[in-house]
Parts: structure tokens; sequence; C-alpha cells
């Protein structure tokens, strides 16, 4: 039986792509490219963001 879970709205400040990989331009001995792993600040490598809280109103 498929298990459903429920849709989570993805990051807007990474639409979902939470992680990426950037090359320096050097190489490491073996010939390999050296790699710089960047996370969303925003929602931690996860590619999903809570919802914003309602705004709630104060005064009169």
């Amino acid at each position: 039986m498929p298990v459903h879970t429920p849709n989570r709205p993805v990051c807007h400040h990474c639409d979902g792509f939470c992680a990426v990989s950037i090359t320096t331009g050097t190489r490491h001995r073996d010939g390999s490219r050296t790699l710089l792993r960047v996370v969303c600040p925003v929602c931690d490598g996860t590619g999903h963001a809570l919802p914003a809280p309602a705004l709630a109103r104060t005064g009169r």
C-alpha cells in the first residue's frame, strides 16, 4: 500500500535545490576537483520550508 505523506511547501529561497556543490577551480593530487558544498540557510538543507505564521494584530 502506498504511504501518503502531506505535501510540504518548497523553500522559496532555494526552490527545492537545497544543497549545491561549487568547484573552486583547483584539483586534488588524484585529479579530482575541489568542491565546496553549500546548504540553503533558510531550510537548512531540507528543501522544504514551514509556512509563515499568521500575523497577529495588536493594538486597537
